[in-house]
């Protein structure tokens, strides 16, 4: 029988936020999914209707709170996908920083998009 192998250390903090994480993703898909393909057909989609529901504080933040969780999950599965390979060392080292530095644009452009929409005024 095959071992078990992980990155992540049994009942650690990484672990349960990459379960929390996804439970959340898992949610606000099922609510995405059902308000933009049931409740409203693409056709009906404007870029107006959106902006309208970015300036609801309540979308936004939800909308930036997706934004966070996918980054940080995504980035996370990835990581520790590729030490689970045998990423070691300094490649590790710079694995994680340019993950790190994508995670930050994204998040950055991710608010920006968001504030755009939202007709905020800040970044």
């Amino acid at each position: 029988m095959a071992e078990r192998y992980s990155s992540f250390s049994s009942g650690g903090n990484m672990w349960l936020l990459q379960r929390l994480t996804a439970a959340f993703l898992i949610v606000v898909l099922a609510f995405h999914f059902f308000l933009l393909h049931f409740v409203h057909h693409a056709d009906e989609v404007s870029f107006l209707m959106s902006a309208g529901r970015m300036e609801t504080l309540s979308y936004y933040s939800l909308m930036v709170l997706f934004l966070l969780t996918a980054t940080f999950h995504g980035v996370n599965g990835v990581y520790n996908a590729l030490i689970n390979q045998g990423l070691t060392g300094t490649k590790r080292t710079v694995v994680k920083w340019t993950l790190i530095v994508a995670s930050v644009v994204l998040i950055v452009q991710g608010i920006r998009t968001a504030n755009a929409w939202a007709g905020i005024g800040l970044f």
